[in-house]
């Protein structure tokens, strides 16, 4: 019988798959704050999530009324965090979440 690893063990080992994890939040993290840094104030605060993947940049926002405003800006949007990314930004996919706890 193995001996049972503790969570701090586990949460800084070098697991493949705690790793690829770990590298996909950090990832979604930079997005989001290019996101966040490419629109207004009043904007910003309302995007809970972002993701890129297969030149779609992926949004989670806090309600519908919001989701709605922020698609009058996806053009600018995808433009702005693309150059500010590097990549190229082919379509923009809203999605209305929960608000983060």
């Amino acid at each position: 019988m193995r001996k049972p690893r503790t969570i701090n063990d586990i949460l800084t080992g070098s697991g493949t798959r705690l790793a690829a994890l770990r590298s996909q939040t950090n990832d979604r993290a930079a997005v989001l704050a290019h996101v966040c840094a490419a629109l207004p104030p009043n904007l910003a605060k309302t995007i809970a999530s972002a993701g890129l993947g297969e030149g779609r940049l992926t949004l989670g926002v806090v309600g519908a009324a919001w989701a709605s405003r922020l698609r009058y800006v996806t053009e600018t949007l995808r433009k702005r965090v693309g150059e500010s990314l590097g990549v190229e930004i082919r379509s923009v996919r809203i999605r209305v979440v929960p608000p983060p706890q």
